[in-house]
């Protein structure tokens, strides 16, 4: 590619970051806190809330937060060192035609998340502020209304990448952070019982590692795209750090204010705290920030997996993933979460293979000739065994064996390969 074209691609779609597109140490960190601001996370905070004591809860954070940590921080420093996107690598690791699979299956689980984003705004909006009766058999006008406005202005700053993605998550991090946080701390307040109290109550049968594996599983399939962001970081070390710490405050903050608004207020998540403490408006703009940020990420990732499939511009196929998700929106929220946790689990192994991959052909990555490759049928097998070990064995933490056979299937088709 030219560097006429590179600079008007400011996202590099289908070459690696140059230095001159690579962004400060503090833009990186907004961009990837941003991403793990992921409202569906508060829900898996809810659910340690209701299985773990205090203790118990905090300790599920660390162990799970760092293995998370491990695998986001690593693709992480592939993304910087390398400064490709998930999908050039894969071209790499799965072989030209090979990496459309992982670029399909990232793609539709972020255009699925996308569209479930918009209705977790425009849903609770609509009941608890508007007042409107919503079920799944039946949405008012003004819901959809709001989908619409929220998919528009979504898929507008998703269309413009990185720059908006910076520019939005400058604007709603510290706000999601700060609000999300004086809400919370207002809750414990106003409660008649400590947090380590209220933490106590109710039926504690959940253990630590199944806790940890409910923090992993949280964000583990997102996670994947890491390298979608971390590549416009100014070094390696700065790609793994900022993700590591990112990635463990982020989800934090999410765990806690799911957790606190359950053990609080019975609710979901800290929307329903604001509308508890009085704080409507205050409630909106956290909720509608906080979805923003994921969703912009969710959206510029299935952009770039389309792309590569495809080979129409990034641009095109985040409007047509936009589209996509926001008239699917509510059909999705009701109906779709469910399979969507399923496929969450088909992402891991993908990352697995690129690591694997990465640090086994580490020179090769630095060279702008793809290798000829057309599949990599090892790591085609391992994605999906282990995806199929990730969704039907059910000791361990799922994620975690779906990665594990991955990187085995990979491996034995490296030694084929060698002999």
């Amino acid at each position: 590619m030219s560097k006429q074209n590179q600079k008007i691609d400011v996202d590099y779609t289908n070459s690696r970051v140059d230095a001159s597109g690579r962004k400060s140490t503090l833009s990186m960190f907004m961009v990837m806190l941003g991403f793990t601001f992921f409202s569906a996370s508060m829900w898996a905070g809810q659910n340690l809330a209701a299985g773990l004591d205090f203790s118990g809860f905090i300790w599920a954070l660390l162990l799970g937060g760092l293995i998370l940590g491990a695998y986001t921080g690593t693709l992480g420093w592939i993304g910087a060192e390398s400064g490709l996107t998930l999908d050039m690598l894969a071209r790499r690791s799965f072989g030209e035609k090979g990496s459309y699979l992982p670029s399909a299956m990232i793609s539709f689980t972020q255009i699925g998340w996308f569209g479930v984003g918009l209705a977790m705004f425009a849903i609770p909006v609509a009941k608890e502020i508007m007042g409107l009766e919503v079920t799944p058999d039946s949405m008012p006008w003004q819901g959809y209304m709001l989908v619409l406005i929220a998919g528009v202005l979504m898929t507008a700053s998703a269309y413009f990448g990185i720059k908006s993605l910076t520019i939005i998550s400058y604007i709603a991090v510290p706000a999601v952070a700060i609000l999300g946080t004086v809400a919370m701390i207002m809750a414990i307040q106003r409660g008649d019982a400590t947090l380590v109290e209220q933490f106590a109550k109710g039926a504690k049968d959940m253990s630590v590692i199944a806790g940890a594996g409910l923090v992993i599983g949280s964000f583990v399939s997102g996670g994947t795209a890491t390298p979608n962001f971390a590549r416009f970081a100014k070094t390696p070390k700065i790609g793994l750090i900022v993700t590591v710490v990112a990635f463990f405050i982020g989800n934090s903050l999410m765990f806690f204010f799911g957790a606190v608004s359950s053990i609080y207020v019975g609710g979901n998540d800290i929307f329903e705290v604001m509308l508890n403490l009085n704080l409507f408006y205050i409630a909106i703009l956290v909720l509608g920030l906080n979805i923003w940020t994921t969703n912009d990420n969710a959206l510029y990732t299935s952009g770039l997996g389309l792309s590569n499939i495809f080979g129409l511009s990034k641009k095109t196929m985040v409007l047509i993933g936009g589209v996509i998700g926001t008239i699917a929106a509510v059909w999705l929220y009701w109906n779709f979460c469910n399979w969507l946790n399923i496929l969450n689990c088909t992402l891991p192994p993908v990352g697995i293979i690129l690591i694997c991959s990465y640090f086994a052909h580490r020179k090769e990555y630095q060279e702008d000739n793809v290798p000829k490759r057309q599949v990599n049928w090892a790591a085609v097998i391992g994605v999906i065994l282990g995806a199929v070990v990730a969704n039907l064995v059910k000791w361990g933490i799922p994620s975690i064996n779906g990665m594990a056979v991955a990187a085995i299937c990979y491996f034995i088709g490296q030694t084929i390969d060698r002999k």
